[in-house]
């Protein structure tokens, strides 16, 4: 049985600062993608492997929060991810942390202010 998330879609205000974010924490390159009513910058990666491919997007009908759902990204070391949150222009939560047989986590503010977390197994 596979896990259920295959998309994701991250609000932004500004899709700019946000891709700017997102490139500097993870350090992964994005593919812009423009439609009649929203533009987004979608996650590059490859559709068959592991984990859900989603996209950062800016429209009238999705807004930033920090108080609903969390994305958790697959990080190598969360150490490293959250360590490059704040010279991104986020804001860091708390810093590594054991979740015991389920490895660590970590969470931040990222600059349109969502919550999201980061997972490693080390």
């Amino acid at each position: 049985m596979n896990n259920p998330v295959t998309w994701f879609e991250i609000a932004t205000n500004n899709l700019e600062r946000a891709k700017d974010f997102y490139e500097t924490v993870f350090k992964r390159e994005f593919q812009l993608i423009e439609m009649p009513e929203s533009k987004m910058y979608m996650f590059v990666g490859e559709p068959e492997a592991k984990g859900a491919v989603g996209a950062l997007i800016k429209d009238k009908q999705n807004k930033p929060s920090a108080d609903g759902s969390i994305i958790y990204f697959e990080c190598e070391d969360v150490a490293i991810e959250s360590e490059r949150v704040e010279n991104a222009g986020g804001k860091l939560l708390f810093t590594k942390m054991s979740i015991g047989e389920f490895g660590f986590i970590s969470q931040c503010i990222d600059t349109e202010g969502n919550r999201i977390g980061f997972h490693s197994h080390k």
